[in-house]
């Protein structure tokens, strides 16, 4: 299991050190020296900046910094490619150039040798493999910052594709997860910008992300949900899971011997029906959405096969979405007021799947779905792309400072992705259109007798529990004010500014008057001729008048550094 902790200073091994070291020379390569001057790094690590090699400090002027961010995350390593791939699934949390740059990192990295994989297989299963398999192919078929997939052969005769976890992926995570831990700490403390998102928290949340990720048996038990759901359906196929030879770090499961859903050439050289592969393609993802609410959460095409008789065949459940009855409902709900062109209703929807720290003008967030809804909606249904319409209204929701909730996007990503495969089958497919018997289904299910009554005895049962629980928590309130142990608090935002800016005022100005008061004495000792004296001038009025201008300059000086007079 993984376990990440604050720390005061990195851990003192040579191995983190140097860990910390490549994270930090890649930063700078890529034009981040700012930052870590920003979180003042020296203090905590006993290198200073200056032994990395300026070699590596190679500015890419032309990429911005979204693109950068992506290119350091890829030198990195699995670690960071992971963080970034996860981090493009949170409009929450980055903004919307960097969740499109992010979406591009690729997970695909050089195999490790054969050994290793024997080790590990031998290792996990607790047996040779001659004693399990007859065949076990050396080299992958696929290979990926996490693991490697390779096929085999039971004893029995059948085929098997085994995926095998990188060797001392789990140490290098650990460390990983401890630096950007400690990085994290630093930039909450230091970046007013950053600390509103709470990187130490993202951090922590990404920890247990890749501790599902790392756990083979989870992934194993999400292929078993999804293939229960589509049981009955024939056009749909998961492949089976062989739980006899699989374990945290070791996943068999059927070889799968089908095309590609991107080589369209392959499928037409083997008569396959494009038009038919689409709409099945897209009625898997929306019945997961939308009738099941568990859903793949990476249809690319390369986790897409396609089998004799057109079956659609998902692979790499990895990352998967979850989604409830009510976001379900309420984001129907929002396609529907678009598509009805109602922006009153569509702009009320749209805070239902958002959070916010201050609710938007209502006036001109309405002015702006009004503008979203005409720029996609007053054309052809046809016409009409779900992909650059769902990127619009993130955009649109990032313009008024609302977060749509991580399962909604993620939910929403699934959707346009798919589109983008279904497109390329066939040019003339609409997913609103395939959408709609499912939205209408949703809608109608609210008003289903059998829902009717389960809402019903809801809200009853939630209200016999108010009547029965208010007199309690009356008494007990009452006996709070008695024994004088209740009290109410109340903040005043922008007070303590307000305060400050007073103190301030006050103080200059009892400067000002401190000032003054010296110049005058000071003039009257001078005048008076008080002893003793210096070429006939009072030397205590001397020293006073020194010291007003010394205090004048003193406050001229910091009324200066604040800009304004």
């Amino acid at each position: 299991m993984l376990s990440i902790r604050k720390i005061g200073v990195i851990g003192r091994t040579y191995r983190n050190l140097n860990r910390y070291r490549q994270i930090l020379g890649v930063l700078i390569k890529y034009g981040f020296g700012d930052l870590i001057e920003t979180l003042n790094i020296e203090q905590y690590i006993e290198i200073g900046l200056q032994m990395i090699s300026k070699k590596r400090r190679e500015r890419v002027e032309k990429s911005s910094r979204a693109e950068r961010v992506r290119m350091a995350f890829e030198e990195l390593g699995p670690t960071y490619i992971k963080l970034g791939q996860i981090l493009s699934t949170r409009p929450d949390l980055v903004q919307i150039d960097f969740i499109q740059e992010l979406s591009k990192l690729q997970d695909e990295v050089p195999p490790f040798p054969f050994e290793d994989a024997r080790r590990i297989v031998e290792s996990e299963l607790g047996a040779p493999l001659i004693n399990i398999f007859e065949t076990f192919e050396e080299k992958p078929l696929a290979s990926a910052s996490i693991g490697q997939v390779h096929q085999a052969r039971y004893l029995d005769g059948e085929d098997v594709a085994i995926k095998v976890q990188r060797p001392g992926i789990q140490q290098l995570i650990d460390i990983d997860l401890e630096i950007m831990l400690h990085l994290a700490t630093l930039a909450e403390n230091h970046i007013e910008e950053l600390s509103f998102h709470q990187p130490v928290k993202i951090v922590e949340e990404f920890a247990k992300t890749l501790e599902r990720e790392l756990d083979y048996t989870i992934e194993a038990t999400n292929m078993e949900r999804v293939s229960r759901e589509f049981l009955q359906d024939p056009t749909v196929y998961i492949p089976k899971v062989y739980r006899e030879t699989t374990t945290s770090r070791v996943l068999t499961t059927e070889l799968i011997k089908g095309i590609k859903v991107s080589k369209l050439d392959l499928l037409d050289e083997e008569d396959y029906d494009r038009k038919l592969i689409t709409f099945r393609g897209s009625h898997v993802c929306l019945s997961q959405i939308f009738d099941h609410g568990f859903f793949h959460a990476d249809p690319h095409p390369g986790n897409i096969f396609v089998l004799p008789d057109n079956v659609i065949c998902l692979l790499d459940f990895g990352m998967v979405g979850t989604i409830d009855r009510n976001t379900r409902e309420n984001f129907v709900e929002l396609v529907d007021s678009i598509v009805r062109k109602d922006e009153a209703r569509a702009a009320s929807c749209l805070l239902k799947i958002t959070s916010w720290d201050e609710e938007p003008n209502m006036r001109s967030f309405e002015k702006d779905v009004a503008e979203f809804i005409g720029q996609h909606l007053y054309k052809p249904l046809k016409e009409i792309e779900l992909g650059k319409l769902l990127q619009h209204l993130l955009e649109l929701a990032a313009r008024h400072r609302l977060r749509i909730y991580p399962d909604i996007f993620l939910m929403m990503k699934a959707l346009s992705t798919v589109e983008s495969v279904a497109c390329s089958l066939d040019p003339d497919f609409d997913m609103l259109e395939h959408a709609e018997p499912f939205i209408k289904k949703i809608k109608l299910q609210r008003f289903s007798p059998d829902r009717l009554e389960s809402d019903v005895l809801s809200l009853t049962s939630q209200l016999f529990t108010f009547f029965k629980d208010f007199p309690k928590d009356l008494l007990e309130i009452s006996r709070l004010i008695r024994h004088r142990k209740l009290s109410f608090s109340h903040e005043l935002q922008g007070l303590d500014q307000m305060l400050s800016t007073h103190d301030q005022i006050s103080n200059r100005i009892s400067f000002s008057i401190i000032i003054a008061a010296l110049i005058i004495g000071s003039a009257l000792i001078v005048i008076s001729k008080t002893p003793p004296l210096f070429y006939g001038i009072s030397l205590i009025g001397i020293i006073g008048f020194l010291a007003a201008a010394i205090m004048g300059i003193w406050l001229l000086v910091a009324i200066l550094k604040k800009g304004r007079l």
